[in-house]
């Protein structure tokens, strides 16, 4: 049983208001040498360790910030809480993360559990930006210190952001498979539960038009955000398009999508990249590692948990205006072995 501070003072002969003032080291504490040592005895034997909840209701500040990930299976998302918390705890905060399981009512209610912890703020990765807005509104209006992670959106969020912007690196992506001869593509939807379409779709949509690709070679398919759902409904796209409308290009929302389409390319005896050249989005470790290494679309993931640290702490302690900052970053095509030309005659 965990030793409480009662029982600290009554093996130290002290009522628990003085063993408090001594264990918090207290500037206001009387008490003598031989008291303080006893108490502090008392501690050590008992293995007495303060109640955070405590000590946060005393201070008014639970050094613990909270975390929202839409995929604990997405090695991009938990190499993120990984940096977030080395940021945050030179400052001596924790972190604790809720799972929004790619599904949006999910992570609505994982937003509302993640505020009912004591924390200090929170991070929330947002999959759906507009369906999650009205969220964000109310959130602006309490005053709590938050930061959302998000894709570039026109309408700026409310509160805190750390936002990516896909459009360089899709600008890369297509002029590189473009280059090597591409002309039929297909865009590996990743989508959360309840999502019915996602930006980065239409903006490659956009891309392929302004260099002359027309929408008729232009496929969409949807899948979860797992491996077996990318696998999945990659196979059946590949078994329902007769071989000449194939397409030749594929880019995958992320790379565990991209993974998937790699092992349905297999499933029916395609090579990749000889006959299909495969591009995910994140550049997660798994990916360099692959028998054929993944070509894909890195976000800057030190830099966004680094911002992420910076605007929360700084916010938390009051040292930010009370208008909303937003940090847009960058991303690059990383070209590595999934793709190359495009099939002769494709």
């Amino acid at each position: 049983m965990r030793a409480r501070l009662v029982d600290v003072a009554a093996r130290a002969g002290v009522a628990p208001n003085t063993a408090s003032t001594i264990l918090n080291n207290r500037p206001n504490s009387w008490a003598s040498q031989e008291t303080r040592d006893r108490v502090l005895k008392a501690a050590t034997d008992l293995g007495y360790k303060p109640s955070k909840a405590a000590v946060g209701l005393r201070l008014g500040r639970f050094f613990t910030l909270g975390l929202v990930i839409p995929d604990i299976h997405n090695p991009f998302y938990t190499t993120f809480a990984d940096l977030l918390d080395k940021a945050v705890s030179p400052e001596r905060y924790d972190l604790i993360i809720e799972h929004g399981r790619t599904n949006l009512e999910q992570e609505k209610h994982s937003f509302e559990a993640i505020l009912d912890r004591q924390v200090d703020g929170v991070a929330l990765f947002i999959s759906d930006v507009e369906f999650h807005r009205p969220f964000l509104d109310d959130l602006s209006k309490r005053k709590i210190p938050v930061v959302a992670l998000a894709v570039k959106t026109d309408n700026p969020l409310p509160v805190d952001s750390v936002v990516v912007d896909f459009s360089q690196g899709l600008q890369q992506a297509v002029a590189h498979l473009i280059g090597h001869g591409h002309r039929r593509f297909v865009f590996l939807c990743a989508l959360a539960e309840g999502q019915e379409d996602a930006q980065r779709p239409a903006l490659f949509r956009q891309l392929l038009s302004a260099n002359g690709i027309p929408g008729d070679q232009v496929s969409f398919v949807n899948c979860g955000h797992d491996l077996d759902s990318a696998r999945t409904a990659f196979r059946r796209f590949l078994l329902a398009t007769p071989g000449d409308r194939r397409p030749t290009a594929v880019i995958a929302l992320n790379d565990l999508s991209a993974i998937g389409a790699i092992r349905a390319a297999a499933d029916e005896g395609l090579v990749v990249p000889r006959d299909l050249s495969v591009l995910g989005v994140d550049n997660i470790p798994l990916g360099l590692h692959l028998p054929v290494a993944l070509t894909t679309i890195a976000q800057p993931i030190e830099d966004m948990a680094r911002h992420t640290a910076n605007l929360l702490l700084q916010r938390i302690v009051g040292q930010r205006s009370p208008t909303p900052s937003q940090i847009l970053l960058p991303t690059k095509l990383i070209t590595r072995e999934s793709t190359g030309a495009a099939p002769a005659g494709a």
